[in-house]
């Protein structure tokens, strides 16, 4: 596929499966198999994993919406900086609902093979998020998390 036809499969993840909650689309965006990695930093693989990773952020800031401000690529490499914002409604990494809308930045990286991504790394800029909802040391919150399963296995803990 061609950069521009890659660059178009990044910007629909964005537009119509994250910021329209559409979890349909990642069967078809994704790769089965797909490995990713969070803003949040969580890690999770396969479908599955993504869409709980998904509607755990869904959870905590259910009006979460990407902008993308930049996009590139080169073959099956597509590169995004990205904002983020949202209002923290529900538990993040064990932090209760503040009800504080953040904002934060950050830079994805993706790869896309027969139209699909298959590999999504993103990191987001938790320090500031942190900082907006008050946490007061970062070693409160957790720095990777890796997962296949669940991130609702009732510990607040995601995937």
């Amino acid at each position: 596929m061609s950069t521009e036809a890659n660059k178009a499969i990044v910007r629909q993840y964005y537009d119509d499966l994250w910021n329209t909650w559409d979890l349909d689309l990642a069967d078809e965006l994704l790769g089965p198999n797909v490995e990713f990695r969070g803003s949040l930093g969580v890690t999770v693989r396969g479908l599955d994993g993504f869409k709980d990773y998904v509607r755990m952020v869904r959870g905590a800031f259910p009006d979460f919406h990407n902008t993308v401000e930049d996009m590139v690529a080169e073959g099956e490499q597509v590169a995004a900086r990205l904002a983020y914002r949202g209002t923290h409604r529900g538990e993040l990494f064990g932090i209760g609902p503040t009800g504080r809308t953040v904002h934060y930045p950050g830079v994805a990286f993706f790869r896309v093979v027969a139209g699909k991504i298959v590999n999504g790394w993103v990191l987001g800029d938790t320090a500031s998020l942190f900082q907006q909802l008050g946490v007061a040391e970062l070693s409160t919150a957790p720095r990777q998390t890796e997962r296949t399963t669940s991130p609702g296995d009732g510990r607040g803990v995601p995937t």
